[in-house]
């Protein structure tokens, strides 16, 4: 495999954090402008964790995941009685607050003889971890994947319990998953703080792959690709947003005849799919004649055979 490729799929995975992020909070009903602030809380501690102090790669994950599903769940609780466009505005604030917090945070300690941490605008260089550990491109492309493919397991699950339903039934009626013993400020707040931590851990592998933290990486732009991403695959299922992600990323970036057009194709194919498929390619009713084909064809093959029947009678 090329490192072109390594790279292009390397960041289709990690954008595909921050999409699934969005994803959870929009099957609440929550659209989410901010996301891309726990994307950069988990990068700037996961690269503290490292290239500052010392710790593990997996630790580095462990700590991004949990500051900024903490920092998540604090908002969530502070913003989710707004609601509908006072709740997207009010996550984009607080995007725009830690952008700028960044810019201006200067926090630096002397490591091996240089100075390693954020210097305001000027970014947080050094993050070396993945190179010091001789890890390979294709190596950490790996280590990318088992974490996103141990997410789309969790979604896989979510998706099926009762959680996931509640947070379904919210999205379509609040009074009446209130009226059935839900608690839909409680259960926002959880699936804000999930979202966060599933960002924040993208964040992390985000820091290790650049090595180099820019602020700008975190600017309004990433928030609205994000939702953009699940508005385009599809809210029926989490692999809607993966979609969206492997549009934009896979096709659009990787092809050279797109090049200097890439926000007006991307920004056009958002308007049609809006305009006729108003809750994305995989929407809920096509997820359901999907799954219903599927489940079908597997009862086809498995019916027993005409006349089978009469052996035990």
């Amino acid at each position: 495999m090329s490192d072109y490729m390594i790279s292009v799929l390397s960041l289709i995975c990690i954008e595909s954090f921050v999409a699934l992020s969005t994803y959870l909070l929009l099957i609440t009903g929550q659209i989410s402008f901010g996301q891309q602030a726990y994307f950069g809380i988990g990068a700037f501690t996961g690269g503290a964790m490292t290239a500052m102090w010392g710790f593990d790669l997996s630790t580095a994950l462990l700590a991004g995941g949990l500051v900024a599903g903490g920092a998540a769940a604090v908002v969530g609780a502070l913003t989710f009685r707004l609601g509908g466009l006072y709740f997207a505005i009010a996550t984009l604030s607080f995007a725009e607050l830690m952008r700028l917090t960044w810019v201006n945070l200067i926090y630096q300690i002397e490591v091996d003889g240089f100075m390693v941490g954020p210097k305001g605008a000027e970014g947080f260089r050094d993050i070396r971890y993945v190179i010091d550990n001789a890890i390979s491109p294709a190596g950490y492309l790996g280590v990318i994947a088992s974490c996103l493919f141990a997410i789309l397991v969790f979604f896989f699950v979510l998706e099926r319990s009762r959680f996931g339903l509640a947070l379904r039934m919210i999205d379509n009626d609040e009074t009446a998953a209130a009226s059935v013993g839900i608690s839909p400020t409680r259960h926002k707040i959880a699936a804000a703080a999930l979202a966060g931590a599933i960002a924040g851990i993208g964040g992390v592998l985000f820091a290790h792959y650049m090595t180099f933290i820019d602020p700008r990486n975190f600017g309004v732009m990433l928030g609205v690709h994000s939702l953009a991403y699940g508005l385009i695959g599809g809210l029926g299922t989490f692999v809607g947003p993966l979609i969206g992600v492997i549009i934009d990323i896979g096709l659009l970036e990787s092809l050279r005849v797109f090049s200097g057009y890439r926000m007006i194709v991307f920004g056009s194919l958002v308007a049609l799919i809006l305009i006729f498929r108003p809750r994305g390619i995989l929407d809920e009713k096509t997820v359901h004649r999907i799954s219903t084909s599927v489940r079908g064809w597997f009862g086809r093959g498995s019916r027993p055979r005409t006349g089978d029947s009469d052996e035990f009678v």
